[in-house]
């Protein structure tokens, strides 16, 4: 098959690329620069140039491929709202360009969309479009377009990780640098789940050859490591204290980071393992963040 890429240059996307090469797929990756074409070219993908704002280089890229995977988004979380909305109108235009066809579209989403009680891991049959998450657009998005006869289905993501980036987590980090302190809030027993990143690429390529519409997948391999483990590991790294702090304290010092450092977020993928075959091997979130390089 030939996949259109969205987000091929990024950090999913860079073990994306090569993990369906390998599979026996062709690749036509997104990039607005010349660095990211080249990036392409060297990992053996076709280049499209466009961007997510570009909503006629999205149709062109999706209606040029057998099956689009959808990995590109805005991390400027300070406007959180705006890159969902950014998001939702980005899968809406890659959905024009499969509409009367049964070309798969893989979009993605956040395993905090299939909470439904307090404290009980998030589940893939799970959603409610009224959920306070802003990323919910995403998934509001993907039911529209299905309602126009695209075959579209969802991974959800936790924390993914490497030994060098940690989504959230790697905010995280930043924050203990700058403020010479590694916090969390409270009690810091409220979990993040994750994955590793490799683990969570051949879940994207799993769920694309599967093909099945409406289906949605978590991406996780860990059901929640407590976010005071995650503290204790990155004090640990950088040589600073680990400090609990206050919900009032906590928005002073992470910024817009400390919702997220609050919430609980355990999350399971035992429909996802089951339904695909995927098994997670990759290493741990705490066994990365004691491998990454903090100088």
């Amino acid at each position: 098959m030939r996949i259109f890429v969205t987000g091929a240059t990024g950090f999913i996307g860079s073990a994306l690329v090569p993990e369906l090469i390998n599979a026996g797929h062709q690749v036509l990756g997104l990039t607005r620069s010349d660095a990211g074409a080249q990036s392409l070219i060297a990992a053996g993908a076709e280049v499209h140039r466009g961007n997510l704002e570009d909503p006629d280089s999205l149709r062109a890229g999706a209606a040029k491929a057998d099956g689009v995977i959808h990995l590109a988004f805005d991390h400027n979380f300070s406007d959180f709202v705006a890159i969902c909305e950014k998001d939702r109108r980005a899968i809406e235009a890659l959905g024009d360009g499969l509409v009367g066809s049964d070309r798969p579209l893989v979009i993605t989403s956040g395993t905090g969309m299939g909470n439904a009680a307090p404290g009980k891991p998030a589940t893939e049959d799970h959603f409610d479009p009224n959920h306070p998450n802003p990323r919910k657009s995403s998934e509001l998005a993907a039911a529209s377009v299905a309602a126009r006869g695209v075959n579209v289905s969802v991974v959800r993501l936790p924390q993914v990780h490497d030994t060098f980036k940690q989504g959230l987590i790697t905010y995280a980090v930043a924050v203990a640098r700058e403020k010479g302190i590694s916090a969390y809030v409270g009690d810091g027993l409220n979990r993040w789940p994750a994955a590793h990143v490799l683990d969570t690429a051949r879940l994207y390529r799993l769920a694309l050859e599967k093909a099945e519409a409406g289906a949605r997948y978590n991406a996780v391999a860990e059901e929640g490591v407590t976010v005071r483990d995650i503290a204790e590991v990155i004090g640990r790294g950088l040589k600073v204290p680990v400090a609990s702090l206050s919900q009032e304290d906590a928005a002073g010092h992470f910024g817009w980071l400390a919702p997220f450092v609050g919430w609980d977020m355990p999350a399971s993928s035992a429909q996802t393992q089951e339904r695909l075959g995927w098994h997670p091997t990759g290493p741990g979130l705490i066994a990365d963040l004691e491998q990454m390089k903090y100088s």
